[in-house]
């Protein structure tokens, strides 16, 4: 259900690192607690993210989330193909699903985010409550 080749933020976004650039999106649990995803609104190339601060929202029938970049560093790339075809992140949350791509300014910003044996015990967590 969550690929292990990821890192996980506690407010359900991943990221996929090769060398310094992360490849960001938000996960399965993320996608079933929002059910119909019907819009998501995401940053310009060029911007600059903070780790923790939100770079876009995401809104479904029940409500509007922000969605929090688990590093800091500059937008290279954005996923237009989502504001056209939202239901992509359900369908696909760890591809096509994916949000932005971003210049990773300090790696160990990846120190502080969860494996994913990590991650699965926090969604049990969250499950419970």
């Amino acid at each position: 259900m969550y690929p292990k080749n990821l890192k996980y933020t506690e407010t359900h976004e991943w990221i996929k690192v090769d060398k310094n650039i992360g490849a960001i999106g938000i996960t399965d649990f993320a996608v079933e607690e929002l059910t119909d995803i019907v819009y998501v609104e995401l940053p310009s190339i060029g911007e600059k993210v903070a780790k923790g601060t939100s770079f876009g929202t995401i809104e479904s029938v029940k409500a509007v989330s922000d969605l929090n970049s688990p590093v800091s560093g500059q937008i290279l790339e954005v996923n237009t193909e989502l504001s056209k075809k939202p239901e992509m992140v359900t369908q696909d949350p760890y591809g096509k699903g994916w949000m932005i791509k971003v210049k990773i300014e300090d790696l160990t910003d990846l120190d502080t985010l969860m494996d994913v044996e990590n991650y699965k015990e926090w969604v049990k967590k969250e499950e419970e409550h």
